[in-house]
């Protein structure tokens, strides 16, 4: 049986079930239906699928009620706190049906919530002042139409957000899995003044029809207005890089991510940033998680796309080779013992984190010693978070 949400991993999305055996009475009957409900789309104001620009304003956002920082003179703000986490939409460990061996396609509204809430209780005993945030839905049928980056602003310490979809599909019938609306999303202490969601390159290894209905990944660029006694430029820059692309797609997005970063640099601006790359980081004990990642229906020697990293260890060089980015973990001290800083795990055949994929930079400083892997919050996600302090102190000469 061929149905969409099998075809979301392989094939272009369809609007339609094909089975085979099909009597042609069937046919005769589905016909006209296929047809009303593409003409539904062509009538309507907003397209099956939203491609979006190259570059183009990403959603704002206000918490419903104003969490005042402490009262803090400016020239006293002398360093922040930065986390990244891909929260998995807010189902936690619960199987999936495409990030692990799972067949769940919808949440319940008390699945929804206390995923949520065991996110904002960890953000808020973290107590970022610029949080990162990766798979995170909008008012999406299978998290019950819940803005989850509303429902975080209002139920955490962050103040103000910004939003820009990866995945925004108007209606997907099968299943009844409807409207999906996924993407990246920064949450800010202060306000944010100007947000640009920028289009990252999209698979080459798909037909035409099968990437116009993938996921489109992005960065998310915002300027943050830190009340600093100093003026700074202040930037964060999250990204969610390709997860299952079997070309160099990966290497372009990151590439690309790399350039962005020097630009504000060049324009002597400062920035935080990181997200969820999917790449583990140089000389890495372990390059290959095909047998990790393996379903229990699957044959002994198949590996899913994106569980090899072999022929991917230079990938990631640059942010630890390049004096003027700063990792959050530095790569002597992930080398000196992989484990304690791995982020990820596939849901149903990971009992533990085995890799690192979730990283954080700068071009200024972070204090020594408060870089944290969060694998405390291994029921909250297959992603773990990533925390540190930045030192607004340091001179910044670009």
């Amino acid at each position: 049986m061929f149905i969409i949400r099998d075809a979301i991993k392989n094939y272009p999305i369809i609007l339609l079930k094909y089975i085979r055996n099909f009597k042609i009475v069937m046919w005769i009957f589905t016909f006209p239906v296929l047809c009303l409900f593409s003409f539904m789309f062509l009538l309507s104001c907003d397209p099956l699928v939203t491609t979006f620009e190259d570059v183009e304003d990403a959603v704002m956002y206000k918490a419903a009620s104003i969490t005042e920082p402490d009262a803090i003179p400016p020239e006293d703000i002398d360093e922040i706190v930065v986390m990244t986490w891909n929260i998995r939409f807010g189902a936690a460990r619960i199987p999936w049906y495409i990030d692990s061996c799972g067949d769940r396609v919808l949440l319940t509204k008390k699945e929804v919530m206390t995923g949520l809430e065991g996110l904002a209780e960890k953000i808020k005993q973290v107590n970022p002042d610029i949080l990162l945030l990766q798979e995170v839905d909008a008012e999406s049928k299978r998290t019950v139409y819940v803005d989850e980056v509303q429902w975080l602003l209002d139920h955490t310490d962050m103040n103000y957000g910004a939003f820009a979809s990866t995945h925004q599909i108007q209606f997907i019938p099968s299943d009844g899995m409807g409207r999906i609306d996924q993407g990246n999303a920064i949450l800010s202490r202060w306000k944010i003044s100007k947000a640009e969601r920028i289009q990252l390159p999209l698979r080459g290894d798909q037909s035409a029809l099968t990437q116009y209905f993938w996921t489109r990944r992005n960065i998310l660029k915002v300027k943050i207005d830190i009340p600093t006694s100093l003026p700074l430029d202040f930037y964060g820059v999250n990204i969610h890089a390709a997860a299952f692309s079997t070309d160099d797609t990966k290497r372009q997005q990151i590439d690309m991510f790399k350039e962005i970063l020097h630009e504000l640099d060049i324009d002597g601006a400062i920035y935080v940033a990181g997200g969820d790359l999917n790449e583990i980081p140089p000389t890495s004990d372990s390059t290959n998680f095909c047998d990790e990642d393996r379903c229990p229906e699957d044959a002994d020697d198949f590996c899913r796309d994106g569980s090899d990293f072999y022929d991917e260890t230079d990938w990631l060089n640059d942010f630890y080779d390049d004096s003027s980015i700063y990792p959050a973990l530095p790569l002597s001290e992930y080398l000196e013992n992989n484990s304690p800083h791995f982020t990820h795990s596939v849901v149903t055949t990971g009992h533990d984190w085995n890799r690192k994929l979730d990283y954080l930079f700068t071009n200024l400083e972070w204090i020594t010693g408060t870089t944290v892997t969060h694998q405390d919050a291994f029921d909250l996600s297959d992603h773990a978070p990533v925390s540190a302090t930045l030192n607004l102190l340091i001179d910044h000469i670009p």
